[in-house]
């Protein structure tokens, strides 16, 4: 890939941006700043070389939803920050005509066009009508083929940002680990965790699953599970991993109503113990039904997380909210914007928003 340090020629010219401004908002107001801090340092880096900084991007799944509370955000992170509640258009492009040089301009979230998720062309296009040069920055989203991940990457010279650069090098030796080497992989879908699965249960010594994933493999290895909820995928693909004697399974659990919602105090020993001795430890994921409340098996993994020596790589946002509450994010390795990205590029080495950018 091209880095964004290969850029040529700053001074006044367009330069469009696939940043990842996707966070949290709770009654209008960003819950979580951590994915705009991450985003800043691609940002700073044209504007003080005097680039007219376009952002594009994506907030929730319905489309309904705004970009400007981010945008207000970053206008108390960066100076030049200014916010227009559109995507394309002409009026898009007289705005950014009247851009100064080193200032940002936030367009309106991308998914209101029903052509990014299509990846249409025409919308790709108009997307690139927009500035000279595209820098993909927004790793959270390249596993995505949308108009603005691999669309533009075809219209325009490409370049991949610092962000992108940073989750793309710490990611792949998260693939080469140190031994001991443990994995967690928490969360729900088993059909959207196999994969990685298979890919960690072949290069870590252990690898454990929390969450209602572990329910999937409770019920196949004829414990009870009793109103808890499972997937329906196949029984056969299940049973492959669970043959693996890397995969280590909870021990115990919290019940409530006769429906698993945590992993126990003994799972939490046990993960702890591996932790102390692991020399990396890979974590994506909460261990338990963290948006309702349980949340004592993921803090507490966290803890020790924390508190070993092992090289710690982490993703997903409930999995980092976690850790942002305790005020121990600074104690890892490195924390990853990706949730599914992650995952993906952890199972394969790649991601399309990647490929497109070689």
């Amino acid at each position: 890939m091209r880095s964004v340090r290969d850029i040529r020629l700053f001074e006044n010219i367009p330069i469009l941006v696939r940043a990842a401004l996707n966070v949290p908002i709770k009654n209008g107001e960003v819950a979580s700043a951590y994915r705009l801090q991450q985003a800043l340092p691609t940002i700073r880096f044209l504007a003080e070389r005097g680039a007219r900084v376009i952002l594009i991007s994506h907030t929730g799944e319905k489309g309904t939803e705004t970009l400007r509370p981010a945008a207000d955000v970053l206008g108390k992170l960066l100076p030049g920050v200014s916010f227009y509640p559109e995507t394309v258009g002409e009026r898009v492009r007289a705005a950014i005509r009247g851009l100064a040089p080193g200032h940002i301009l936030v367009l309106e979230n991308l998914r209101r066009n029903k052509g990014e998720q299509e990846n249409d062309p025409a919308f790709a296009r108009e997307l690139a009508a927009l500035a000279d040069i595209f820098v993909e920055d927004s790793f959270d989203t390249c596993h995505r083929a949308h108009a603005s991940i691999v669309g533009i990457p075809k219209l325009l010279p490409s370049y991949a940002g610092m962000l992108l650069e940073e989750e793309v090098r710490e990611l792949s030796q998260a693939r080469t680990p140190r031994h001991p080497a443990l994995a967690v992989i928490g969360g729900s879908k088993f059909s959207t965790k196999e994969p990685v699965l298979t890919a960690l249960l072949e290069i870590y010594d252990h690898v454990c699953v929390g969450g209602a994933l572990a329910n999937d493999f409770l019920k196949a290895s004829g414990r009870d599970v009793g109103k808890s909820i499972f997937s329906s995928a196949d029984p056969n693909a299940i049973k492959k991993i669970l043959a693996s004697p890397k995969l280590v399974l909870p021990i115990d659990s919290v019940i409530k109503d006769d429906v698993i919602l945590d992993a126990g105090s003994g799972t939490s020993a046990l993960l702890a113990d591996l932790a102390t001795h692991a020399k990396t430890i890979l974590w994506n994921g909460p261990l338990g039904k963290y948006e309702e409340g349980f949340t004592a098996a993921t803090i507490a993994f966290a803890r020790a997380v924390a508190a070993s020596r092992a090289h710690s790589i982490i993703g997903g946002g409930d999995t980092i909210a976690a850790i942002e509450s305790l005020g121990l994010l600074s104690q890892f390795s490195f924390v990853s914007t990706g949730g599914g990205a992650m995952l993906d590029f952890l199972a394969r080495g790649t991601l399309p928003g990647i490929e497109v950018l070689r």
